[in-house]
């Protein structure tokens, strides 16, 4: 952190945007089994914990909308379509295994959300 020292105030902040950004992509990675958990040292699977990560970056980037600079806004977005395209692929593997469609899946939790709003 002693790089921090070094930038203006809007530099830091930027630095530290953009180091939140990647966090939350590498923990949608690992969710994904695309990268290794340094705790554990293993590569664990966890497509719940990569659609945390993906809808609060998603989150960020509404939540932010028109008032990032254009490199932070370009970072955000390719880490979202990055994320996000990675997250299907491996959807499709589970579905391939399963036999379940995609479509199934996908209408199951949209029954499970609608009865958690009753």
């Amino acid at each position: 952190m002693d790089d921090l020292k070094n930038l203006n105030e809007d530099q830091q902040k930027q630095l530290l945007f953009m180091m939140l950004v990647q966090q939350h992509q590498q923990i949608g990675m690992m969710g994904l089994g695309k990268i290794k958990n340094p705790t554990t040292d293993q590569i664990d699977r966890d497509l719940g914990s990569a659609k945390y990560a993906i809808d609060t970056l998603n989150a960020l980037a509404e939540y932010t909308d028109g008032n990032l600079p254009i490199e932070l806004k370009s970072y955000l977005d390719q880490s979202l379509i990055n994320l996000r395209l990675n997250y299907a692929d491996e959807v499709k593997k589970e579905d391939s295994i399963s036999g379940k469609s995609s479509k199934e899946k996908v209408q199951g939790e949209t029954e499970s959300f609608e009865a958690k709003k009753d």
